[in-house]
């Protein structure tokens, strides 16, 4: 290797070699002499025939065009394109023989350079190879009427054969800064570019033709119909592109890989049929781009929409747009697209490990336009989790972008603890239990909301435990079974458990969803209840308990729990209830009934009935929000219950002067009263207002101190221990802690007795009491109501007074009876 190097060392530093060197050199400077003489001759030869050429160059574009165009000026530029002759044109006008009628000028350029053979000019022919056009506006139209700007070129005669029914000889084109705009006000569209360059060298085959399109342009408007906005708006668009003619088929194709459009790579296959009546253009582009980057790039009815949702990792799209550039309307548009373990952000939130097949298109009925109304999105095998709780749509469809409509179904199968990362903990808290979905659904969209909802089919809920926070409600190994119909939502097998209560309850709800979504308020929920055991005070507290606020949680637009409980506090509840047994603090009761409304936090219970103290209860009732307590309100009909037992469980309405074990027989009584309730459930003491009657049968007084004391002095010789009741009856009005006594009627064994005046629960009390003092014994005898009433009232009778002394009752001594 040395030696070669060596030897060719020897030979560079010969004579010989130094000749070659000279002779290349002679060459190459001979060339350029040659290149500039010949330059020089051609600018000569420009200058002597300036005239004939533009004469020539005028007749070229005459023959092949009918309008009109203007040439401000025609040099030749020096050297470019030798050994061709290159002209440069300026302040080049080009208009159609309608110019007068649109005022749309086809082209206007500050120069153009075209590259003419040397050869086919020194033969008189004009043969322009390139065309160079730069600073200008070619701006082709369209009118409402019809009229176009683009009736130049004149038909070619019959028989008449050239390279390209297009191009005629060019094979070369370049465009520099050249705003490009097709407007179509027929067909509503606009297309608007200002190409930055374009270099294009076409290559002829008989009558078609192909070439490489070099191309860098700023996509100002492309707007297949106007009124909906343009796509890839404001966005730089540079690639290469392979474009064929086919004379043919008079059809231009157009395929392009990695095709940058703003920041996004594109590939695109095209089609774009020349015909002047009918031109039909489809277009194929491939992408895989992230969905915000896509939205940007898509008209604004319909960016507006999807930004309403976004994608997390990039997708992979096709999209296909077929139309005619001279029809109206917009071309018909199908998207097609699959996800794969994405992340997809909605309005109400994220859905994680989401999959989906989806497809759109602006012409689902294929006789119907390609339009808003037509325009539909098809989702298919979507699975999900939202928050935690997974969930699968085998197909939904997004129809109508005017009056939007969705419609599909929906399946789930989760743990319900799950739903605890959906609803606020305070609100429900949930645990244990698996639920299953499966839904057919159909609603209106507006604004993103859902509206005029129809959901068929069910949920079921097995084995769950749910607290609701605001009530303080625990429903334990809970089965829920809830059946959406077209009409109705069915609430099957809800177990309710608090403390000591256990209910059985289902219901139902009318109209149920779109009552839901529009007028909660109106949503009535009909409940049918079973109870084994009910404690009315803490079943009270729970339903009519102070209201409480919503979770005060910082929560999100849209809250589905705030929703949710504002839907549950402004519907109306009726619940018929049945019971084997209830109590009220001591008064326990059998087989009861009720009807209970609940309505704006009011409770309100009619044709209420039980079986207690051996009798019957009949009752209404209504309870009002009042601060934090309820105002109640009550009629109540008592018939023949034991008077002793019925005292005992209502803790002898806080009396202190004697005791239940004091009294026996059956109470009759009816009752319109008014009071406040406690929060928990409790009556409050002294607030009770109204009227009541009662009727004692078969009653007895037992060993009462207060008559025991008195029948020491005045009636010794009767047995005052225990006081057989022939009539015991009384007619009342109650004011807090107050009793006036109208009328107190006894009939007994040991005296009779009328009472009249006030008494007090606490001090103030003042009675008047007659006294018959003669034996009333034997008028039990008697049958005759009338004499007996005559014999109540003969022989002495003592006129007394009880009254209140230090908290004490004392008896004295009425003077001023009447």
């Amino acid at each position: 290797m040395n030696q070669f190097w060596q030897r060719a060392k020897t030979y560079f530093k010969t004579a010989s070699f130094s000749k070659i060197l000279k002779r290349i050199g002679f060459f190459f400077l001979g060339f350029v002499a040659l290149s500039m003489i010949s330059s020089a001759v051609l600018a000569l030869y420009f200058h002597n025939n300036k005239a004939e050429i533009i004469t020539r160059i005028n007749a070229k574009i005459n023959e092949n065009i009918t309008g009109a165009i203007d040439i401000g000026d025609i040099k030749y530029k020096f050297l470019k394109g030798f050994p061709n002759m290159t002209l440069a044109l300026s302040q080049v006008e080009l208009k159609d023989s309608l110019w007068t009628v649109h005022k749309r000028t086809l082209l206007k350029a500050e120069q153009i350079e075209i590259r003419i053979d040397l050869w086919d000019l020194l033969s008189n022919e004009i043969n322009i190879g390139k065309i160079e056009i730069q600073n200008a506006t070619l701006h082709l139209f369209k009118g409402k009427d019809g009229i176009v700007n683009t009736n130049i070129f004149r038909a070619k005669p019959k028989g008449v054969k050239s390279k390209s029914s297009t191009t005629s000889s060019i094979n070369e084109i370049v465009l520099d800064q050249v705003h490009f705009i097709s407007e179509n006000q027929l067909g509503n569209k606009l297309f608007d570019f200002n190409i930055i360059a374009l270099k294009s060298k076409i290559v002829f085959d008989d009558e078609d033709w192909h070439t490489k399109l070099h191309l860098k342009t700023l996509a100002k408007n492309m707007a297949f119909n106007t009124r909906r906005g343009s796509f890839i708006k404001n966005k730089i668009v540079e690639g290469v592109l392979e474009v064929d003619f086919s004379n043919q088929k008079n059809q231009i194709s157009v395929t392009t890989k990695n095709l940058e459009i703003g920041k996004e790579l594109f590939d695109i296959k095209a089609n774009f049929s020349l015909d002047k009546n009918y031109s039909p253009f489809d277009i194929a582009i491939s992408t895989t781009i992230l969905w915000k980057d896509a939205s940007e790039l898509l008209s604004a009815n319909i960016s507006s929409r999807i930004n309403q949702f976004d994608l997390k990792k990039p997708i992979n799209v096709d999209c296909t747009i077929i139309g005619d550039m001279n029809a109206t309307g917009d071309p018909e548009i199908v998207v097609t697209t699959k996800i794969k373990d994405n992340e997809l952000k909605i309005p109400d939130g994220i859905i994680s490990d989401c999959s989906f097949d989806a497809s759109f298109t602006n012409q689902y009925k294929k006789d119907a336009g390609c339009n808003d109304v037509n325009s539909t999105i098809t989702v298919s095998n979507l699975s999900g989790k939202y928050k935690t709780v997974p969930f699968t749509i085998p197909i939904g469809i997004i129809s109508n972008f005017e009056k939007t409509t969705a419609a599909g179904s929906f399946k789930s199968d989760f743990n319900v603890a799950r739903l605890n990362e959906i609803v606020n903990k305070e609100f429900m808290n949930f645990s244990d239990g698996q639920a299953k979905v499966n839904l057919e659904f159909k609603f209106d969209i507006v604004d993103l909301k859902i509206q005029k909802p129809l959901f068929i089919g069910n949920v079921d809920v097995k084995n769950a435990t749910i607290n609701y926070g605001p009530r303080n409600l625990t429903f334990v190994k809970t089965d829920i079974q809830l059946d959406f119909t077209e009409e109705a939502l069915l609430i099957k097998k809800i177990n309710f458990k608090d403390r000591r209560n256990t209910v059985f309850m289902e219901g139902k709800i009318d109209n149920f969803l779109t009552l839901y979504y529009e007028n909660p308020e109106k949503m009535i929920v009909n409940w049918e209840i079973y109870a084994p055991f009910l404690d009315v005070k803490q079943f009270v507290g729970v339903f009519a308990s102070s209201r409480q606020k919503a979770p005060k949680k910082q929560q999100k637009k849209n809250d589905f729990s705030e929703e949710l409980y504002s839907v549950i506090d402004k519907s109306q509840m009726v619940l018929n209830l049945k019971a084997d047994k209830m109590v009220y603090s001591k008064l326990e009761a059998t087989n009861a009934k009720a009807t209970i409304l609940l309505l704006d936090n009011k409770l309100i219970v009619k044709n209420g009935w039980v079986q207690s103290s051996g009798g019957t209860i009949s009752f209404d009732g209504k309870l009002s929000p009042n601060g934090n307590n309820f105002l109640l309100q009550s009629n109540a009909k008592i018939n023949r219950v034991d008077i002793a037992r019925f005292l005992t469980s209502l803790n002898n309405f806080g009396i202190q002067s004697f005791k239940p074990k004091n009294i026996k027989g059956f109470l009759s009584a009816s009752a319109s009263l008014k009071g406040t309730l406690l929060a928990g459930g409790q009556l409050k003491t002294n607030s009770l207002l109204g009227a009541a009657k009662f009727d004692v049968s078969q009653g007895a007084l037992i060993d009462f101190e207060p008559i025991k004391n008195i029948g020491k002095f005045a009636f010794p010789f009767r047995d005052v221990n225990n006081i057989v009741f022939r009539n015991l009856s009384g007619n009342f009005k109650i004011n807090g802690d107050l009793v006036h006594v109208n009328d107190l009627k006894v009939s007994s064994s040991v005296l009779n007795l009328d009472v009249k005046g006030v008494y007090s629960f606490n001090r103030g009390t003042n009675l008047e009491m007659t006294i018959p003092l003669r034996n009333p014994k034997k008028d039990e005898f008697i049958t005759d109501k009338i004499e007996r009433a005559e014999r109540r009232n003969r022989g002495v009778v003592l006129h007394l007074l009880a009254v209140d002394e230090d908290g004490k009752i004392k008896i004295r001594w009425n003077k001023n009876h009447k």
